[in-house]
């Protein structure tokens, strides 16, 4: 991810891991089926924008051995805490390296939907692939088109004591770009503390996504969507492959 985007991760980090750690309950069943279910105990499993290490937690909690790895230095303190079995890296998704082959390097809640150019997308599967051993399995998650037209709308806000924020989603099917535009206060002497950013994500097809997979040498690849692995919400696509 670039790093004005990896940034923008630094001062949500808090929030997120108040409001956003849901979703590994949510995808869990998904890796079950699809995922750890061929998996031994104690195979090396890669969390590939691990953010606040909510699942890295839950699969460490299951047996395996595992690594995190993001962007944001505030989202792997939330990380470390969530997770003192499992091992943190800070590094960039398209240049990550790993001293051991791991047997399934896994990527979730449309994280790889933040990297913009299809050519750096590019990049990320090529890591992914010398990243694993041979037969290890790559499973990630993106949002689709209609996941960004039934959801990426309208806004809503968080007031606590400690914290407001306020969130208005837009998509912008032309340009295939979705955002959140961001602003939080926080307490700060003598008063609060306002910042303004916005997260951006790239919206591909399942066409593109396939054709990136295949040509960064990965086998026995598959795409689903939601209603295909019993997901909760629409618009939403799995993709599984090997190398």
């Amino acid at each position: 991810m670039d790093g004005d985007h990896c940034a923008d991760y630094d001062p949500f980090a808090d929030v997120y891991a108040r409001h956003w750690n849901h979703f590994p309950d949510r995808i869990r069943p998904v890796l079950e089926s699809e995922v750890l279910r061929l998996l031994q105990p104690g195979d090396r499993i890669l969390d590939l924008c691990c953010g606040t290490g909510e699942l890295a937690g839950q699969l460490t909690e299951a047996g395996f051995q595992v690594t995190g790895v993001d962007h944001s230095k505030e989202m792997l303190a939330h990380a470390r805490k969530r997770a003192p079995g499992a091992r943190f890296l800070w590094a960039d998704a398209r240049s990550f390296e790993v001293e051991q082959p791991h047997h399934a390097i896994i990527s979730t809640f449309d994280s790889l939907n933040h990297i913009l150019d299809p050519s750096e997308l590019e990049q990320v599967f090529n890591q992914v692939r010398q990243a694993l051993a041979p037969g290890g399995i790559f499973h990630f998650d993106l949002n689709m088109h209609e996941g960004y037209l039934e959801r990426w709308k309208g806004g809503f806000h968080i007031t606590e004591e400690d914290l407001v924020c306020v969130m208005e989603a837009r998509y912008d099917p032309a340009r295939r770009l979705a955002c959140n535009d961001f602003t939080l206060f926080t307490p700060e002497v003598p008063g609060w503390r306002r910042r303004d950013f916005t997260l951006t994500q790239r919206c591909y097809s399942k066409e593109e996504v396939l054709l990136m997979l295949s040509s960064a040498g990965f086998r026995d690849i598959h795409a689903k969507s939601s209603g295909e692995v019993g997901f909760d919400s629409c618009g939403r696509m799995f993709f599984s492959c090997r190398k």
